[in-house]
């Protein structure tokens, strides 16, 4: 089936906002108080210096990491494209970057990425809080805290949580060495690894197709285009990497001195990560949030695809925090955003936080109870005004929307109970069955117009969505939906939902961009358990393909230990400490050979040739292996279908 068609000129142009989202729009200012400018005063705060132009180069690519230049256009007044609320929060991120005091001796590099990474002044050097997404960011961030503040060596690094923008820059402020010999402190919560894998590895090609939707990758920054993430500014594309920490935090209450800095340190797992803490320094009086506690409305469910998180245990972690900090500090910052100042006011942000979560939770359970299903408890629920009219509790990257329907899923699946939805068709002949009873695709499209005429949107994507599955090559059915979901774009509050919206117009209007496949890093290959390499290795198998294989390949790894990898019943497993007494063939090699084997980063012939790998046995072991995996593709169809697999 096509996935790269493209409309016709005229079809491809971006169009204005239309009657019906330009009176929705303006509903917003009348909704919310637009003379309140203590946040702007907030992220103003303490502001020492950025860069000039805002613009980050990539390392080995001919493209920029970053450019806020892009988003000069936000010093405007929010235009008929944008929700108002929305524009606001992208000011706020976008036009508030550089090098920032949160108080003497903690400092901050705001909107060099999506996140932000905190520095804090030990005795000798550096103690850096979330090095960011990528290289580039996080060594642009610390050369100007070193430039404007003196320069001083980073002696110690904490991380958050396991979500990759708050600790993939971190080659950017230390070598592979420092951490792997323990010359400077990494630390992070228990089962960081595994969770930082396991979200970015085994579903990691998916995720990061749907994140380019998420975080409007492919969108050209302007009014009627990209503005934000909500989250952040922009999510900075530059060299990732990975690093296993030398020191984890187990429990709540735990202390670490690094530095000659003080820290309490609270586990926070299962709430906008499976893995996550937060942390009191009490030399400086002030409480690091992480992400449990930003100036918007998390995600319980983040549209890019994770799993759904906690909002019970979100809100309880808030509260703890409450209870444990809330009569010592005296400001709070956090790992997006600017900090908030003051006792009181923090811990009325905290409350309103805590309490945000827990009336989502609690009402999508009461609406559960009185037998309402997920679709319906989306649309019933609404937020009181001492929660919904706070900036902070605002849908700018999370929504009430789909945060109810996530805990819906936590507690009772993707089942409403209706039989009829047990067994449902799959998409393609379910659509192909509703654009026949709906009397053919010219029928369907002279309703959606009447639809899309009368602004009802959500149902003319809903439609066309049918008719463009069934029929991709119907270019005026993708048009109007390319148009539907463009006018729902402009009047999301959502970042992400914004970004969703229309990112899958750019592709219903010019076909599936050009990309590459998933390729691992070498920094990846070198920090991965070997465990993990053997999950990574399974999720690709090829199971049809592999259907009759028997392969048992010993590996002898040459700091003595061993393992067996083993292919049968259409399944890959790798156990560690074991060897089979008839394999197919034996490797000898190191570790680290086996990892950038096994990742496409070497192959067979040059680690021979090299003299570093020996092979006893059938020579084609290696080559009947690798022809049962997968190759990803990282730019697959979203609006349209898929070709069958192979």
């Amino acid at each position: 089936m096509p996935d790269d068609i493209q409309l016709p000129p005229d079809s491809r142009i971006p169009k204005l906002a239309s009657d019906a989202t330009i009176a929705k729009n303006r509903a917003v200012l009348s909704e919310l108080d637009f003379t309140d400018q203590r946040c702007f005063e907030d992220a103003q705060r303490g502001f020492i210096a950025t860069l000039d132009p805002i613009i980050i180069a990539h390392d080995r690519l001919d493209r920029e990491s970053l450019n806020l230049e892009a988003l000069g256009f936000l010093d405007q007044e929010a235009p008929d494209t944008v929700n108002p609320s929305l524009w606001r929060q992208a000011r706020l991120n976008a036009r508030h970057h550089g090098l920032f005091e949160v108080v003497d001796g903690i400092y901050q590099i705001r909107s060099f990425d999506i996140a932000n990474m905190t520095l804090i002044k030990g005795s000798k050097g550096w103690i850096i809080i979330d090095p960011l997404t990528c290289t580039e960011s996080a060594r642009a961030g610390l050369d100007l805290a070193n430039r404007e503040l003196g320069e001083r060596p980073v002696t110690g690094v904490i991380i958050t949580h396991s979500h990759v923008d708050h600790y993939a820059g971190i080659l950017g402020v230390i070598t592979q060495e420092d951490a792997e010999s323990g010359k400077v402190p990494v630390i992070a919560p228990e089962h960081f690894v595994d969770e930082a894998l396991s979200e970015n590895v085994l579903a990691g090609n998916a995720m990061n197709r749907r994140a380019t939707y998420m975080y409007g990758n492919l969108l050209p920054p302007a009014p009627i285009g990209f503005v934000s993430t909500g989250l952040g500014a922009s999510l900075a594309m530059g060299s990732t990497s990975f690093v296993i920490p030398n020191d984890l935090i187990k429990v709540s209450g735990e202390t670490r001195t690094i530095d000659g800095v003080d820290i309490e340190f609270q586990m926070t797992p299962g709430t906008e990560a499976p893995a996550e803490m937060v942390f009191y320094f009490p030399q400086f009086r002030a409480l690091c949030m992480s992400e449990i506690a930003t100036h918007h409305m998390h995600n319980v469910y983040t549209p890019r695809g994770t799993q759904v998180r906690d909002a019970l245990a979100w809100s309880a972690q808030i509260n703890e925090s409450i209870q444990r900090f809330g009569d010592r500090l005296e400001v709070e910052f956090a790992s997006h955003h600017w900090p908030i100042w003051g006792r009181k006011r923090v811990v009325d942000f905290l409350t309103r936080q805590r309490d945000l979560y827990k009336y989502i939770h609690d009402q999508t359970l009461r609406l559960a109870n009185l037998g309402y299903v997920m679709d319906e408890i989306a649309e019933l629920i609404s937020l009181p005004a001492s929660l919904g009219k706070e900036f902070f509790n605002r849908d700018y990257y999370g929504t009430v929307h789909h945060n109810a329907r996530a805990v819906y899923v936590k507690y009772l699946g993707y089942f409403d109970g209706n039989p009829a939805h047990l067994y449902p068709l799959p998409p393609i002949d379910r659509a192909v069955r509703y654009v026949d009873y709906m009397g053919g695709a010219d029928a369907v499209l002279g309703k959606a117009r009447e639809s899309f005429d009368a602004g009802d949107y959500r149902w003319v994507a809903e439609v066309l969505n049918h008719l463009v599955m069934a029929d991709p090559g119907n270019l005026k059915a993708r048009a109007l939906l390319a148009d539907a979901l463009e006018q729902l774009g402009y009047q999301a509050e959502s970042g992400p939902w914004r970004n969703f919206f229309l990112s899958g117009a750019l592709e219903l209007r010019n076909g599936v961009p050009e990309g590459s496949l998933f390729k691992a890093t070498e920094s990846m290959a070198r920090s991965m358990p070997l465990e993990h390499l053997f999950l990574t290795l399974a999720v690709r198998l090829n199971g049809p393909r592999a259907d009759g294989v028997r392969l048992h390949i010993n590996l002898e790894f040459d700091d003595g230990d061993h393992a067996l990898l083993c292919v049968e019943n259409a399944v890959l497993h790798g156990f560690i400490g074991k060897q089979s007494d008839n394999p197919m063939a034996t490797l000898r090699l190191s570790v680290i050979e086996f990892k950038r084997l096994m990742l496409g980063l070497t192959d067979a012939g040059t680690l021979m040739e090299a003299g570093v790998m020996e092979l006893d046995g059938d020579p084609t072991a290696l080559m009947h292996l690798a022809e049962l995996f997968d190759q990803f593709e990282r730019r697959f169809p979203i609006m349209t279908p898929r070709p069958p697999p192979t």
